[in-house]
């Protein structure tokens, strides 16, 4: 399983680049993880857009989806040259069915429904979701295949629920969008700190901090994380390939 960082940012990319956002690859099937602002531009530095096979969104804030309509377009602009590729899956919760319905388009991308309750089957990966704590309704994401995983928290505050969903994963991408000081008031996201004792009480192999705030020393949140993890911690190297 290769993970390709795409994007680390929350809210709206900084300049020259992209929200929070991961290519997912194992044995040629592409699958990518939310299509926020920027993303599709960092993803054709490593495939071209109809090599996608998948995608999952994890909720539906703009951060999230704001590509997914370029997307669309650019498949039904192969489709008018001729070069039509299959239609592309979009994997999304029908909690926002206004929202879910937009992931449907001319029969170039398809919505589906996904749940907390039953896991899917996605090429190769077995994917199962945990509900998080956020102003909308989120899910977290697990791939699985051959023995490995990786979690995905997408955007939470703190929730216990996390622990188990996330334990022995040989590696976590978890937001971290707050310094300390605001903990308690944001709501809806983690602190380095969060996310490190997230990584340790579910016993990650590995913890990759993403979503990240524009403001402030980001090198503060990575400290904040490495107090309460004892494993290896980084913040999200765009353009890095995580394998497992």
């Amino acid at each position: 399983m290769n993970i390709t960082t795409l994007g680390i940012w929350g809210g709206y990319p900084k300049a020259n680049s992209a929200t929070s956002s991961f290519l997912i690859e194992h044995d040629g099937f592409h699958c990518l993880i939310d299509c926020g602002s920027g993303v599709l531009a960092s993803l054709q530095n490593h495939i071209a857009l109809d090599q996608l096979d998948a995608v999952v969104i994890s909720h539906y804030h703009a951060d999230h989806i704001a590509d997914i309509g370029s997307l669309q377009y650019s498949r039904l602009i192969q489709y008018y040259l001729g070069q039509p590729s299959p239609t592309l899956p979009i994997y999304g919760h029908t909690r926002d069915e206004e929202q879910f319905a937009k992931l449907s388009y001319k029969e170039q991308t398809e919505g589906v429904e996904i749940t907390a309750e039953q896991s899917v089957e996605i090429g190769p990966f077995t994917v199962t979701f945990c509900p998080t704590v956020h102003p909308v309704y989120c899910l977290a994401i697990k791939f699985t295949v051959e023995g490995k995983s990786a979690v995905f928290t997408a955007d939470t505050e703190w929730t216990d629920a996390l622990i188990p969903f996330a334990q022995y994963a040989d590696i976590l991408f978890s937001e971290a969008n707050l310094y300390e000081e605001h903990i308690g008031i944001s709501p809806g996201h983690l602190a380095g700190s969060q996310a490190g004792t997230l990584a340790q009480q579910a016993e990650v192999g590995q913890l990759i901090l993403t979503h990240l705030p524009h403001h402030g020393n980001i090198q503060d949140i990575l400290n904040e994380a490495e107090k309460n993890f004892t494993g290896s911690v980084e913040i999200a190297d765009v353009g890095k390939v995580y394998t497992l």
